[in-house]
């Protein structure tokens, strides 16, 4: 899975869900009106997210592939590895995961209140986190137009997104956008976000200023409808640079693919 420690991974794993909003000239667009009803259905998207489950494969470091059912349990996700490489887990290896699934099922149907508001309010905190960081996104860049293209067979529009001069970030996840550069690729009937790539041009200090995010940290997001408006990421990939307590230098990496989108039914069938 995707590691938490830099804030910008947030960046990108939202996942949206596209209302009506009113088309702008398609000659003369009104590319911060476009941006902002692209930060709607994006946030909305992520709030649907919710109610999938899914396929995630995760290339490890040392190379190898895991790829993990994403199962939707009471409120939080859990990550019930399937298959390594490619290849199905041995008869015995799949025997262990289930026993593990039907536990934590059996855990979380029998969890006291408190205990499940709990575990759910963690989850969350996270999701809240990428509500304000969306909220935040639109207020932090000069959008550009670069123009009109096509893109995995959607019509789109290709658009640069630099710092903005005076930008204040409300909050310490935020601060990391005053460091970065990005281009977005936007559906131009849905607003959806095709693709997104963002990469740290200055550093940026965070966690209380423990830590530095450095140029050469980079990300890519690509999504893709899935059903009734809904638009879910296919690909996910990062390369993080960063110091902490500006010595010690660490490097991240994740590289994430997405598939077999369907509604959770909380509890999955066997």
């Amino acid at each position: 899975m995707t590691n938490g420690w830099v804030i910008v991974a947030i960046l990108l794993c939202t996942i949206s869900r596209g209302g009506n909003p009113a088309a702008p000239d398609i000659h003369h667009p009104d590319i911060e009106n476009v941006v902002q009803q692209s930060a709607h259905v994006t946030e909305a998207d992520r709030i649907a997210s919710q109610q999938y489950d899914f396929t995630e494969t995760d290339l490890e470091s040392d190379g190898s592939h895991k790829t993990f059912a994403v199962h939707m349990l009471y409120g939080s996700p859990y990550d019930e590895l399937v298959a390594i490489d490619g290849t199905s887990l041995p008869p015995d290896k799949q025997a262990h995961q289930l026993h593990k699934l039907k536990q934590t099922v059996r855990r979380r149907q029998h969890e006291s209140p408190h205990e499940h508001s709990a575990r759910v309010s963690e989850y969350q905190r996270e999701q809240n986190r990428d509500r304000r960081f969306m909220e935040e996104f639109t207020r932090a860049f000069n959008f550009k137009l670069l123009g009109e293209q096509t893109l995995n067979g959607h019509d789109v529009y290709a658009i640069e997104a630099t710092p903005k001069p005076g930008y204040r970030p409300t909050d310490s996840a935020s601060k990391v956008l005053t460091g970065m550069r990005g281009e977005l690729w936007i559906d131009k009937q849905t607003f959806q976000w095709v693709k997104v790539e963002a990469q740290v041009i200055h550093p940026v200090s965070i966690a209380g200023f423990l830590a530095r995010v450095e140029p050469g940290t980079r990300f890519e997001l690509e999504k893709a409808p899935v059903n009734d408006g809904v638009w879910l990421p296919t690909h996910y990939s990062m390369t993080a640079e960063a110091r902490v307590l500006w010595v010690i230098s660490h490097r991240g990496r994740a590289d994430e693919t997405y598939s077999n989108y369907h509604p959770s039914a909380t509890t999955p069938a066997r």
